[in-house]
């Protein structure tokens, strides 16, 4: 199915908003059920270029899934295309089984989808709980309600584990790189996001700030939701990662569970498009499938 430019409004097929839940291993490819987000033959042109082409994957809730890939193999344009900011030329997206079209990315919010992108589009002159609540202010008799707003903020940055930040009220400007991801992720969450997309989130962070960050990847997980990571650092993937899937200029090379590849085969299929370490043995092993793009191995998805 073509995404139409220019439609009004993008909408589930039936229903305005994908449900609230966010149980453990909710909907999302476990135990035969749909994926919480599925793309079937997605691709993606800018005039002659053709960025995207017939990129199948399966994005279950309660996982991690890795996106990995060399520069220029087309990652960004694919989560663009997830979050509203480009329209595919071709394919379809699928939420909970059910075609939808996403035109813009308060289409993808109001869906669930909520993007972290590299910049965490934060601002720093504001405090903490102004940035989590930007845009979703709570009012009481005319005025903010600082209190309310101030103990959701709280509540919020507890349940996903962030026990480093000093007071709620400092200004985003002084966190450190890992602090500031945890308050992109927590205004996510707060936006009821049930697939959260984060684009190379630890990024020229130190060690400690990276061991947060890995740890609000897999609590969010834990919780029920789905993550996209867009990551480089193979170690981090390998660390988080359910699945992992990786792009060749501009198609989908390879993906599956992170138990059926090694470092050298993610480099080998970033690099060439292909890999010769994964032997019979190793695709047996597979658990959930494999699917290579370049050797036909498929998983019946």
């Amino acid at each position: 199915m073509v995404m139409a430019e220019g439609s009004e409004g993008a909408r589930p097929a039936d229903a305005d908003r994908a449900p609230a839940g966010t149980g453990q291993r909710a909907a999302g490819g476990l135990g035969g059920s749909a994926p919480l987000l599925a793309l079937r033959g997605i691709g993606k042109s800018f005039g002659p270029v053709q960025a995207l082409a017939d990129i199948n994957l399966d994005i279950p809730a309660g996982q991690v899934t890795a996106l990995a890939g060399d520069n220029g193999a087309g990652k960004s344009t694919l989560i663009k295309c997830i979050a509203g900011i480009y329209q595919p030329s071709g394919g379809q997206l699928l939420w909970n089984g059910q075609p939808v079209h996403i035109h813009t990315p308060k289409d993808a919010t109001q869906l669930g989808i909520a993007t972290v992108y590299q910049d965490l589009a934060l601002c720093d002159n504001l405090d903490i709980v102004q940035n989590m609540m930007l845009g979703h202010e709570s009012v009481k008799y005319g005025i903010l309600d600082e209190i309310s707003m101030e103990l959701l903020a709280k509540q919020t940055l507890r349940d996903l584990a962030v026990s480093t930040v000093r007071s709620i009220r400092q200004p985003v400007g002084s966190l450190s790189g890992g602090q500031r991801q945890a308050v992109a992720v927590a205004k996510a969450v707060m936006q009821e996001a049930r697939l959260v997309i984060m684009d190379e989130p630890t990024a020229a962070l130190g060690v400690s700030q990276t061991e947060l960050v890995l740890s609000l990847i897999t609590t969010l997980a834990e919780r029920g939701h789905a993550v996209l990571v867009v990551s480089h650092n193979l170690t981090d993937v390998f660390r988080v990662a359910s699945r992992i899937a990786v792009l060749y200029l501009g198609r989908l090379a390879a993906s599956g569970p992170a138990t059926g590849f090694d470092t050298q085969s993610v480099v080998d299929f970033m690099t060439t498009g292909t890999s010769s370490r994964l032997g019979e043995h190793r695709k047996s092993a597979l658990s959930g499938g494999f699917t290579s793009g370049t050797e036909g191995w498929t998983d019946g998805n």
